[in-house]
């Protein structure tokens, strides 16, 4: 299908909608928009060099909110899809098949404007190099949501302004978009240098500087909430590699307690326990279903935006579990069994096997409702929890929720007036002091409480239709979905062994999955996104390492040698196509070598935990476990390798990213000039 005609009686460029041609939930939800939407393709690149147009890219993923909120407000707007299909070539990708692009272009939106997020918006030249970016900007359709954020320049001003600047100035604007590529590179060069020493040579028999686990318990402590849990205010996320980072600390060897002391490892256990419980019992769980959503608008974890990610609900199971083997606590264990009982069950375990990517945060409040509502499925009224479950039980049930006549969703947090009157399920008290409060026994008070819980779940599945799913089966998500369910059925084995044999099974039947459709035996390569066929996109390099260890993790509690094999031949894979051996630095690539990726304007890599654990964290991990498992003294030197190629990064962390930019940065308010 062509992308693009030539109208012959003007001899403009008329682009048509392509993208019906996708098989992305996200991105086909926007093929019947005004805007003439064309995929990155190496076509749609040419094109605009051809017709010297700036590239507008749209970049989000199927849960995200506030895409839906800028896809109603502007993509679904004529006066915008005008000006987008005659001044620019306008492309739509999703995140989580291209995370490639994401991240160049995320780099450099936190660079110039201190934040970012999703939907990730950049103009670009036709060589691909940056103009100006931001978030979310409103659009014409916006309502009263600019007012109440603070925002100032529309949608639609930014580009009336891009557009003028490149048709007046686009020698300027080029000249401005070199020099900002270029501090990017230099950017992306700088503590990936590992002091001249050859890959995997220890300096004087050391290692890892135990002084730099020091410093980093001392970041979180200094940045730790001690009434909330977490590490920031709002919004908060929940950070399950920081978490694992500080239950582990004093269960490595006893030289590391030496160094960090071992009231601070202690310390570090109780943060990461204490955060973990105000998260179960917060409104970013799902109190009445399973699993987590993303993050808490606010600091107390009681107002989630609420689309749940496979990779989330795979790291918290993994990290409740550790909770649970240091503590022994039934309130952890409970959250491991939720967790895990999501990721086995409808709708996010694939019939065929596998996991499928996300749930939407949108959803209708009703089968007869057409216009859908952040929550919808999640949220109840007073008037619900009395016609449901009846005075009585309605009333325990409030009380131990919190759920008010007038709603517990504050209006500061409520732009598009979609709370009003409703509440959000978090645990305001114990059942021991609720049945004190109402004068009941306590073993009635849990009873009612259990069977009210199942009465709610039934009657939201019956009459609320669900928030869409994002079906992709994506390999780096999966692989630690299979850790964590294998991990989770060997500890489980003695105390229930039916979940264990459900978790294990589930782990398994993924990777049969992933073996059978996304792994080409003949090159020992994988493909990272299987929807209604395998997708286009490569595997990149955290699909290689995700998926090495979840399969150590299930080789460990199978004992099943086919397990460790496919670790190894992904490994020897991953290390061909993504290494930078000597004389580079000694880490991985997070993607293809150019010859295979000539559509990307730099070659990043990763050495920093976010939502996500980096490629290369968990690359050396592997690494050191496979030297171990296999005493291969090669591995044990890539691992050293990989983790001495970052000794020099040693700023802070970056600020999470957020899939919804609450407060816009100054930046983003900004109009685009080639002055700056």
């Amino acid at each position: 299908m062509a992308s693009a005609t030539e109208v012959a009686n003007g001899g403009h460029l008329q682009l048509e909608n392509r993208l019906s041609e996708s098989r992305s939930p996200y991105v086909r939800g926007h093929m019947h928009n005004p805007v003439a939407w064309q995929m990155w393709t190496p076509e749609t690149l040419a094109l605009a060099k051809k017709s010297n147009r700036l590239l507008f890219v749209s970049i989000g993923y199927a849960a995200c909110h506030w895409c839906h909120v800028m896809e109603r407000e502007s993509f679904a707007s004529p006066e915008i899809a005008r000006l987008l299909n005659t001044s620019f070539i306008p492309i739509k990708i999703d995140r989580e098949e291209r995370p490639d692009v994401d991240a160049i272009y995320m780099n450099y939106v936190q660079a110039t404007t201190g934040g970012g997020g999703w939907p990730l918006n950049v103009f670009l030249t036709p060589d691909l190099e940056p103009v100006f970016g931001g978030t979310y900007w409103p659009g014409p359709n916006h309502s009263m949501t600019a007012v109440r954020m603070g925002e100032t320049a529309g949608f639609l001003e930014i580009l009336e302004k891009v557009r003028d600047v490149w048709t007046v100035q686009e020698g300027r604007c080029r000249e401005s978009a070199k020099e900002i590529t270029r501090q990017l590179k230099e950017f992306a060069e700088e503590g990936m240098l590992s002091h001249g020493r050859p890959t995997g040579e220890k300096e004087d028999g050391g290692g890892l500087e135990l002084e730099l686990l020091e410093e980093a318990y001392q970041h979180f402590k200094g940045r730790y909430d001690e009434v909330n849990g977490g590490f920031s205010r709002a919004p908060k996320f929940p950070t399950p590699v920081n978490l694992e980072f500080l239950l582990r600390l004093g269960r490595w060897p006893g030289a590391v307690k030496d160094i960090v002391g071992e009231e601070e490892c202690a310390t570090a256990a109780s943060m990461a326990i204490h955060t973990l419980r105000k998260m179960a019992r917060g409104g970013i769980r799902d109190q009445i279903g399973y699993g987590f959503a993303r993050y808490s608008v606010t600091k107390d974890w009681s107002l989630p935006h609420f689309e749940k990610m496979l990779y989330d609900q795979s790291q918290l199971l993994s990290v409740y579990l550790d909770a649970f083997l240091i503590t022994h606590d039934p309130e952890m264990l409970g959250a491991v069994y939720d967790i895990a009982t999501y990721l086995t069950s409808a709708p996010i375990a694939a019939p065929t096997g596998g996991f499928f990517s996300s749930e939407d945060a949108d959803s209708y409040p009703a089968r007869t409702d057409t216009e859908e509502r952040e929550g919808a499925y999640y949220v109840w009224t007073l008037k619900d929890f009395h016609s449901i479950l009846g005075d009585r039980d309605a009333d325990v049930c409030a009380r131990f929720y919190g759920v008010t006549a007038d709603g517990n969703v504050d209006s500061s947090n409520d732009p598009h007036d979609e709370f009003i009157s409703q509440n959000v399920l978090s645990i305001r008290t114990t059942p021991g002091l609720l049945a004190k409060e109402l004068g009941m026994a306590e073993e009635k008070v849990v009873k009612i409480l259990k069977a009210s819980r199942t009465k709610l779940r039934q009657h939201r599945e019956t009459h609320r239709p669900r928030p869409a799913l994002d079906d992709k089966i994506v390999v780096a998500w999966n692989g630690l979905a299979i850790g964590a369910l294998a991990r989770t059925g060997a500890a489980l084995e003695d105390i229930d062994p039916a979940k264990a044999k459900e978790c294990i099974a589930a782990a398994e039947k993924a990777v049969a999955f992933i073996k059978h459709e996304l792994f080409d035996e003949s090159s020992g390569r994988l493909w990272r996104v299987y929807r209604q066929g395998r997708g286009d996109a490569p595997g990149f390099a955290d699909d290689y390492a995700f998926l090495i260890h979840g399969l150590l993790d299930l080789y460990e509690a199978t004992f099943d040698d086919q397990h460790l094999q496919f670790a190894d031949t992904l490994q020897k894979t991953q290390i061909h196509l993504f290494h930078d051996a000597p004389p580079g630095t000694g880490a991985f690539f997070s993607t293809l070598p150019p010859a295979l990726a000539p559509d990307l304007l730099l070659r990043l890599k990763s050495g920093m935990d976010a939502a996500e654990p980096s490629p290369n964290h968990v690359s050396a991990l592997n690494l050191f476990r496979l030297a171990s498992m296999l005493a291969d003294e090669a591995f044990e030197a890539l691992a050293r390798g990989t983790v001495a190629a970052f000794e020099a990064e040693n700023a802070p962390p970056r600020p999470a990213l957020i899939g919804a930019p609450g407060q816009p940065s100054a930046e983003a308010k900004r109009l685009p000039s080639v002055t700056r």
